[in-house]
């Protein structure tokens, strides 16, 4: 229970876009929120952007304007639409699934990488 599935990591050029998607295995509104953050090499695991369950969404600074999270609930998937993307962008991108106290679980991560 609370599986996640990431895709959509890639090279991309700035400027560019990608959209990741994250499925869980069970339903979504069961979760106390859904979130992406991103580890850069030689950096802590930072927050990019959340959705609560009753969909309230906060992004970090850096990416506000830029990131947009949505969800499709029938789908129990969560998406982050990266738009005008920089080099600063590039990390490791990783699915969370907040239940606590009972789990709180980790996708395996997809690379995304900003570069000409």
């Amino acid at each position: 229970q609370g599986q996640l599935v990431e895709s959509g990591g890639g090279l991309v050029q700035p400027g560019g876009s990608l959209r990741l998607s994250c499925a869980a295995s069970g339903s979504i509104l069961s979760l106390n929120a859904m979130g992406w953050y991103r580890q850069a090499p030689g950096k802590q695991r930072e927050l990019v952007a959340v959705i609560t369950r009753d969909g309230t969404v906060n992004y970090a600074h850096s990416v506000k304007g830029r990131f947009t999270i949505s969800r499709d609930i029938a789908k129990n998937t969560v998406y982050l639409q990266m738009n005008s993307l920089k080099p600063e962008d590039t990390a490791v991108y990783y699915c969370n699934a907040d239940r606590l106290p009972f789990y709180n679980n980790w996708g395996q991560g997809t690379l995304v990488t900003v570069s000409e």
